[in-house]
């Protein structure tokens, strides 16, 4: 008699077929026994879906976190680092090869005179750099490493012999010969 009364767990939270439903659900059913997926609903909804005008609803706003037009995703997103854009141009080039910058000034830039330089130099920048290698022939030496060969990428650097380490391992840094592993120093 017990096991008559045994419901199983989804007819208890689940609306199942009856009659002669009940009947076509089990003779033509892959898995009779599994839940039809409809939710047992045994109060109203109060207010019922699409019973309230969605313009009487008033969003609840934080400002200025929700003005979107200062408040843009890549500002607020922390967990990435987005890529800020910069632009050299070749005016801007020019005026740092002749003037120099402020962290490493090549001339010094005093009242009116510093300031006319810089605005010459920019405009002779505004030709190209072509245009300005012509007119001084000099302008690189600073920039160009021994031989005249360019710069070399930041954290590079040919000390001595061409491909000497920057450092070296210590003994008590690595794992020792008797490490079964193979190690790269």
């Amino acid at each position: 008699m017990a096991g008559k009364r045994v419901q199983t767990t989804f007819a208890k939270y689940t609306i199942q077929p009856t009659g002669i439903y009940a009947f076509i659900n089990r003779l033509f059913a892959i898995d009779p026994k599994r839940s039809t997926g409809v939710p047992l609903n045994p109060q109203f909804r109060n207010p019922p879906p699409g019973g309230q005008d969605p313009m009487e609803y008033d969003d609840p706003v934080t400002v200025p976190a929700a003005d979107l037009a200062e408040n843009p995703y890549w500002k607020r997103d922390v967990r990435r680092r987005y890529p800020q854009l910069s632009t050299v141009t070749q005016a801007d080039v020019v005026a740092l090869l002749e003037v120099g910058s402020a962290a490493a000034p090549k001339r010094e830039l005093i009242g009116d005179a510093g300031v006319k330089q810089l605005i010459a130099a920019q405009e002779d920048g505004t030709k190209g750099l072509a245009v300005a290698f012509e007119k001084n022939v000099g302008l690189a030496k600073d920039v160009l490493g021994p031989g005249g060969m360019p710069p070399l990428p930041s954290g590079l650097q040919i000390s001595g012999e061409a491909g000497k380490k920057r450092y070296e391992l210590l003994e008590e840094q690595t794992y020792g010969p008797d490490y079964p592993c193979r190690t790269f120093a």
